[in-house]
């Protein structure tokens, strides 16, 4: 696969003060608010292994004048959101695999 563009990295920082940092695969933002599909990044690839590809989503909020990244703690529409993330992402492969294969 040919990457002309390097992967969107952000970092969150927990309730305990950890920095963890994060891929951005995807955002969403429709009329229940912006939502970003996030993958945590790895610096032991045996870790990334081990997480299976695991994402998660978190809802841009703004508390205080500054834009923070929360939980989505309505089983419903994350449901909702893993959903059309998922229909998003296989779009996405589907197109990258028929680029690939014109090549």
């Amino acid at each position: 696969m040919n990457d002309e563009y390097g992967a969107d990295l952000i970092t969150l920082i927990d309730d305990d003060g950890e920095e963890h940092e994060f891929e951005v695969l995807d955002v969403i933002d429709n009329d229940d608010g912006c939502f970003y599909a996030l993958l945590p990044t790895f610096e032991d690839p045996q870790d990334k292994v081990d997480a299976e590809g695991t994402y998660y989503i978190f809802e841009a909020i703004e508390e205080n004048g500054e834009q923070q990244l929360a939980e989505v703690e309505d089983e419903e529409l994350l449901d909702k959101l893993a959903e059309l993330f998922e229909s998003r992402f296989e779009e996405l492969y589907d197109s990258e695999e028929d680029t690939e294969n014109d090549e």
